[in-house]
């Protein structure tokens, strides 16, 4: 048996905050098992958040700065985690804050500079997960799968209701997987106006209206009509998606209720897509914040005759920044971290960069 402990780092579209996850990682015989130590999510500052939210619009040496800027605050962060539980990791995997994803101009960019980091830290840091598989062609996203086909391999789907909803699932004996549709990024965005950092239970979208034309005008975007692999970024969100929920005169609670319904319908009919059979004997493990959404979680219950199963607590918030640990023991053990019949690329790869 070999074991590995690690240090998983994750922050998400939906700027919730940093997920810090220590992991210890164990593997007999090609089989993996897991044990999620000690974890926590620090929450961003207002300051963070715009400077995340905005990095998008930053000049190349303002973009750089923060780049580095942000790899200090998460080397400060993981440090004083490291300290406070008492840790001495084998290494630091960070998956770094996704400014630009845009996977046809085979471009993707996470910052959070990894050398910055693994000074703060005195421990080795891979960041930069997802550019390999770019240059390889493929979509760079999402990058979960690998963790699933090796951690979560009890379930017949893996659905992660994050800032965008990605699942995973086997599928004419390969893993392939995907971006489904955004989900807290935009639900988010409805709410903050209110003074709200999210839409806690659904309980405002469970109090509006449906509005059939909205709906009808989310579920016609050319997105859902593209065949896997493939991933969303923010630009198609905020340039597609997002004007059609603004420019409608709808009040919050309804353009939340079109908008979880909408989410329900594409997670259920992409399933059915490629799975026409009894669903019923299958099981789909949900985790990321939109387990939390009561509401949407009914929606999606209500289309689907699926066992859905929502883990412990700890699992539902970690899961990314566990799998981004084991991403980087597949680093460190120079083996594939990048399905190709995920992303599409010409080929798998061993994906991220080692600072020591």
């Amino acid at each position: 048996m070999k074991n590995y402990k690690v240090i998983g780092i994750m922050s998400g579209t939906s700027l919730d905050g940093v997920d810090i996850a220590f992991v210890n990682f164990m593997e007999n015989n090609g089989s993996w098992k897991f044990n999620l130590q000690t974890a926590k999510t620090v929450v961003y500052n207002e300051g963070w958040k715009n400077k995340l939210a905005t990095a998008h619009q930053l000049s190349a040496y303002d973009y750089a700065l923060l780049n580095v800027e942000y790899g200090h605050y998460l080397g400060k962060l993981i440090n004083e985690f490291m300290i406070s539980n008492d840790l001495k990791p084998d290494f630091i995997a960070s998956h770094g804050h996704t400014v630009f994803h845009q996977p046809s101009l085979k471009m993707t960019a996470q910052i959070g500079d990894g050398a910055s980091m693994a000074t703060i830290c005195n421990a080795p840091v891979i960041c930069d997960f997802r550019t390999t598989d770019v240059a390889l062609g493929g979509q760079g996203a999402p990058l979960a799968p690998i963790g699933d086909n090796y951690l979560f391999a009890d379930y017949d789907y893996c659905l992660n209701l994050g800032g965008i909803a990605n699942i995973s699932f086997d599928f004419n004996d390969q893993r392939i997987a995907g971006d489904i549709c955004p989900i807290n990024m935009v639900m988010n965005e409805l709410v903050n106006p209110l003074g709200l950092a999210f839409d806690n239970h659904g309980d405002l979208a469970k109090s509006g209206s449906i509005n059939q034309e909205l709906l009808s005008q989310l579920d016609a975007l050319d997105y859902y009509e593209m065949l896997f692999p493939k991933s969303l970024g923010r630009e198609m969100v905020f340039e597609n998606l997002m004007p059609l929920i603004m420019d409608s005169d709808l009040p919050v609670n309804d353009k939340l209720a079109t908008f979880v319904e909408h989410i329900s319908y594409q997670i259920v009919q992409l399933i059915v897509r490629f799975d026409e059979n009894d669903l019923s004997q299958k099981k789909m493990l949900i985790t990321g914040g939109g387990a939390f959404n009561d509401h949407l979680i009914n929606r999606i219950k209500e289309k689907t005759s699926l066992e859905i199963i929502i883990p412990k607590e700890d699992i539902v918030n970690f899961k990314e920044a566990i799998v981004f640990g084991f991403l980087g023991v597949l680093r460190m053990r120079n083996e594939v971290n990048c399905l190709a019949s995920v992303t599409g690329a010409s080929r798998d790869s061993v994906g991220g960069a080692i600072f020591y």
